[in-house]
């Protein structure tokens, strides 16, 4: 899946997403205060740490957030309901991209980026019990790739674009549909 970020004027951008299906969908900035667009952090720091049911592998399973508008290509006859499937079954790694993302964002954000992992470290152990699963090379490796690609969206003008790829190995399957009532009564009665 391919998405693209272009500057726009007072230091927004867009984010398009070229699904493998075929449809488009354009995404809300929420970057104008920060130098490196906030979905950048995330598509970088779910893709780096493997996050397949975050927010990027979502989209690319099918699921279409509220604030998500289709601009091309044609959705499946299901896509409302396959897209709800897909929320409600990744929704516990949506939490967990939320809080990743959020902080790599904020430690390169802030220039912090030998710290990121011990960040990432401290916040983990706020929500969870467990221990944070993600080795200390691969969160160094996403607070880099997110700081290079920060350096390079800073040198980007108004319309210019930045290219990120999301790998297929990254796509979730999409969970099956639940055979309705009606019918697996009808078929257990056969």
């Amino acid at each position: 899946m391919r998405v693209v970020f272009t500057r726009v004027p007072e230091g927004e951008s867009t984010v398009r997403v070229f699904r493998n299906d075929g449809v488009v969908v354009d995404l809300p900035s929420y970057s104008r205060k920060h130098r490196i667009p906030h979905d950048l952090a995330h598509a970088v720091t779910e893709r780096e740490l493997r996050i397949s049911r975050g927010i990027f592998g979502s989209i690319a399973a099918g699921a279409l957030f509220s604030n998500a508008k289709v601009v091309a290509g044609k959705l499946r006859h299901d896509s409302a309901a396959r897209s709800m499937r897909i929320l409600k079954a990744h929704s516990g790694e949506l939490g967990m991209a939320e809080l990743l993302g959020g902080i790599m964002h904020l430690a390169v954000e802030h220039r912090m980026v030998p710290d990121a992992p011990a960040q990432v470290r401290r916040q983990w152990g706020a929500v969870s019990a467990e221990p944070c699963p993600f080795a200390e090379a691969d969160l160094r490796r996403a607070a880099a790739t997110l700081d290079r690609l920060g350096h390079e969206w800073g040198g980007i003008a108004v319309g210019g674009e930045l290219e990120f790829f999301w790998p297929d190995s990254l796509v979730p399957p999409v969970p099956p549909a639940e055979k309705s009532r009606v019918k697996a009564r009808t078929m257990a009665r056969r």
